[in-house]
């Protein structure tokens, strides 16, 4: 028996973003939402509801006495799953509403183990595992990578972050104690701006789709991923910056009570909790920093690009638009 749907309220497209994409407080309105950790323990069954209720809403049908505000909802849990581009379901670890826990996790142990060579060695590896993991989540899905490439990529992320890291280590063995707290942020901006384009190759040597202004497909752009690329890397870093940079001044001046003193073990646990204060904010503001989707002008494009738009379409297309990825 065919379950009687009702008709999508008039006026009402579930695609179209709540808040005006064009502003950063609009973006960061819409990661706040996206972002959401709580969205982490929603079970499988409730959002895979949640993902057919938004396509019937594009189909134009839904379950008759649906409120708008549900369908507001399943959106939210829609966009905090499922992938922009392919409309797979991503696994929970890669997911942007996952970095809080996760990253809060890494982070606070990244910072409260700085100063061996062993710890230093075990907390880079297991945040640039988790940063390789979201990368690949979140990359444009529609650039495929072959397994040999995420473990090239992999591989010299984790390199990279583990030599800046070890090798600063030593150097600051002689330097005030501040500036040995602030090697895991160095070590994780120099992993990032590794991995996020290692991991995302593909896009670099092929080029990622651009459209016009109404989604009509206008071909492939290098440039155009280079652009998307290195937004994302600056956001992580952005991401990272405050809890990482702030966090260990903070930390600098408690220790020297003695109160904090006599509670050492409670250290590590205490570094987690400030970097999950930190980073509930900063992943959605980070996230928000540019617009999801990404503008160049028609004259930043490549040569034979640039030309066979304007041989198509003449002068109508100024901008092309594609999606940066996170």
């Amino acid at each position: 028996t065919h379950t009687k749907m009702a008709t999508v309220p008039l006026g009402f497209n579930i695609d179209s973003p709540r808040w005006d994409q064009s502003t950063f407080v609009g973006r960061l309105k819409h990661f706040l939402n996206i972002t959401d950790p709580r969205t982490v323990l929603v079970p499988e069954k409730e959002l895979d509801q949640a993902k057919a209720l938004v396509e019937g809403c594009r189909a134009g049908l839904v379950p008759p006495g649906s409120s708008q505000e549900q369908l507001l909802y399943a959106k939210k849990l829609y966009d905090s799953a499922f992938h922009p581009d392919s409309g797979e379901k991503m696994n929970f670890v890669g997911r942007m509403s996952f970095q809080v826990p996760g990253g809060m996790a890494i982070t606070g142990c990244m910072l409260q183990f700085y100063r061996t060579v062993p710890a230093v060695v075990f907390w880079q590896w297991v945040n640039q595992s988790f940063n390789a993991f979201v990368n690949y989540t979140n990359r444009n899905a529609a650039s495929p990578i072959s397994l040999r490439q995420i473990g090239v990529a992999y591989v010299t992320a984790t390199g990279a972050a583990l030599a800046t890291a070890v090798g600063l280590n030593l150097y600051t063995k002689r330097a005030p104690p501040l500036l040995a707290r602030w090697v895991p942020f160095a070590a994780v901006a120099a992993a990032n701006c590794v991995n996020i384009p290692m991991m995302r190759q593909q896009e670099i040597i092929n080029g990622i789709t651009v459209t016009d202004g109404d989604n009509n497909e206008l071909g492939h752009s290098r440039r155009a991923a280079v652009k998307g690329i290195s937004q994302v890397v600056l956001s992580r870093i952005t991401m990272a910056a405050p809890g990482m940079i702030i966090l260990p001044i903070i930390m600098e001046r408690l220790e020297k009570f003695t109160f904090m003193q006599r509670i050492r073990v409670l250290h590590g646990p205490l570094q987690v909790l400030l970097c999950g204060g930190f980073l509930l904010f900063m992943v959605p503001a980070a996230c928000a920093l540019f617009p999801q989707r990404c503008s160049l002008a028609l004259a930043d494009l490549e040569p034979e690009l640039r030309d066979s738009i304007v041989a198509k379409h003449g002068d109508k297309v100024p901008y092309v638009y594609f999606n940066k990825g996170l």
